[in-house]
């Protein structure tokens, strides 16, 4: 009976590493959970040309966006463990996980971390119409008028949105949300004075900071901005515990197989070392910065409870 049992399990190791030793034997599919332009979007499709030459396969991108990335996040969730099926998602999934009622996935057990691929890191930004020059002046401003102070998003659960939210928490203080349809609409509206904050992306910001339109009044990360350099950091001005970088980074489904995992990401951490990979990266306003499976796994593991806790005490929530 033992002789069978080792006998049976040599036989699937065998089979298994006979597997990852041919792989890839087909084309692969990166799926993106959101729209074309976004940064996912340009980390999927800079890299995917450079893994295809390095594995022998076609890559191809495919953006499937809809319900705050849950569509394209299903899909991938649902895809066998092979190898040929990827994702470049980001932390809005563990977000979404927690703002939507349900959700047919489970974000941290039913994905294969792969590595980090580039951070983003936000700004908290004013417009100059508002008269705020520093995270004092606003904490204690909307103190004296609860509620009086607005900011902007994207939308719902962005990650802007949140952001403010845990912002709001830790400082004590209440500034109205208005939600936008997309970026482009909740800036113009801070150019011109019609909301008084923002959340966004420090490399967007910077030109209208520069041009003294905005007022950049911290940075949402543990250390300065190269693109921001006399930007403090919140924890710099007084405000602990609101390290807000969006990150960006690749997955699989759960189960892959260790030696795909390993192959994978090893392959993909050299395509993000490579130069003009950081060059158009950089331009893009992301950060690269790769990472161990274990790395990213951490990662997830810490930051899902962090927005999950944030998301119930606000009672953000979306159908």
């Amino acid at each position: 009976m033992l002789k069978t049992i080792i006998a049976a399990v040599a036989s699937v190791l065998f089979a298994s590493a006979t597997f990852a030793q041919s792989y890839p034997f087909q084309p692969i599919k990166v799926i993106v959970p959101y729209t074309p332009g976004t940064g996912m979007d340009t980390i999927a499709r800079v890299t995917g040309t450079k893994l295809a030459a390095r594995l022998g396969q076609p890559v191809v991108v495919e953006n499937r966006p809809g319900a705050s990335g849950n569509i394209g996040a299903a899909m991938v969730a649902k895809a066998p463990a092979d190898g040929h099926t990827l994702m470049v998602s980001a932390n809005t999934m563990l977000m979404a996980a927690s703002i939507y009622k349900s959700v047919p996935y489970d974000v941290v057990q039913d994905f294969t971390p792969i590595t980090m691929a580039a951070y983003g890191t936000m700004a908290l930004v004013g417009s100059t119409s508002s008269g705020v020059d520093s995270i004092p002046a606003l904490v204690q401003r909307a103190k004296a008028n609860p509620g009086k102070m607005t900011y902007g998003s994207p939308g719902v659960g962005t990650p802007h949105h949140l952001a403010m939210e845990l912002f709001k928490d830790v400082t004590g203080t209440e500034v109205l949300h208005v939600p936008y349809k997309g970026t482009a609409g909740a800036v113009t509206d801070l150019l011109a004075g019609q909301i008084d904050l923002m959340f966004f992306p420090v490399h967007t910001a910077a030109p209208h900071v520069k041009a003294g339109k905005l007022k950049a009044l911290a940075v949402g990360s543990a250390r300065r901005h190269p693109a921001a350099p006399d930007v403090p950091t919140l924890r710099e001005v007084g405000v602990p515990n609101v390290e807000v970088e969006a990150w960006y980074a690749f997955f699989a489904p759960k189960g892959l197989p260790p030696q795909i995992l390993d192959r994978l990401n090893s392959e993909l951490r050299t395509i993000l070392a490579e130069p003009d990979v950081r060059d158009t990266l950089n331009k893009s306003g992301l950060d690269i910065s790769s990472s161990t499976p274990a790395e990213l796994r951490t990662i997830v593991e810490q930051d899902f409870p962090r927005w999950a806790a944030v998301i119930r005490k606000n009672n953000i929530t979306m159908e």
